[in-house]
């Protein structure tokens, strides 16, 4: 992966630096501090990963005591949530090897196919439009149920988290290939669930 993929501006690398120390130091209000920022988005990621959510509650909890115990492994030249993502990925990897060994051919699998992609940009809903997405939103969900786990995890690192390529690569430990068609392959195979959605 390209060393420049990741360009934080100054206040991002100095947050960063501060989150390294505090977590060499095991500081327990930067901890607090944390947790409370990427609680609800880390939940998310674990349940889109999971499938579940008393599971995602369990790994919830066992990303954070890893944060604790490994916080000095952080490399503040990266986001915090990068790395934090990676954490909980790895926890969750760990987590389904022990479980069921077979459902990880997906997550490990190492599929090349560079498949461009582009994220169209949206302007500013309407109340209508809001409503008609938050309806469509049910059937996404409800289809991302369905799709492999690898999929899933793209799709939300991208649309839910608003992580660049490079960041997913990273977290997914995939090359930027992988990352594009996992995303492409994600969004074909939740189209039936697309289509489904008001328009």
């Amino acid at each position: 992966m390209n060393a420049t993929a990741f360009y934080f501006d100054s206040s991002m690398a100095q947050e960063s630096t501060e989150i390294a120390r505090g977590l060499r130091r095991k500081d327990p209000d930067l901890l607090d501090r944390l947790i409370e920022q990427y609680q609800h988005r880390l939940l998310r990621y674990l349940i889109y990963l999971t499938g579940r959510r008393e599971l995602a509650e369990d790994l919830f909890q066992e990303t954070w005591i890893r944060v604790l115990e490994r916080g000095h492994q952080f490399n503040d030249k990266f986001a915090f949530s990068t790395w934090l993502f990676a954490v909980a990925r790895n926890l969750a990897i760990d987590h389904m090897r022990r479980k069921q060994p077979a459902s990880l051919d997906g997550l490990m699998s190492d599929d090349n196919d560079e498949v461009p992609f582009d994220v169209p940009a949206t302007g500013q809903p309407s109340a209508f439009d809001m409503s008609l997405r938050r309806e469509q939103t049910e059937y996404i969900a409800a289809g991302m149920l369905h799709i492999p786990a690898e999929y899933r995890e793209a799709l939300v690192l991208r649309f839910q988290e608003g992580m660049s390529l490079d960041e997913i690569a990273t977290v997914a430990r995939v090359p930027l290939g992988t990352v594009k068609s996992r995303i492409y392959r994600g969004l074909s195979a939740l189209e039936p669930w697309l289509r489904g959605a008001p328009l």
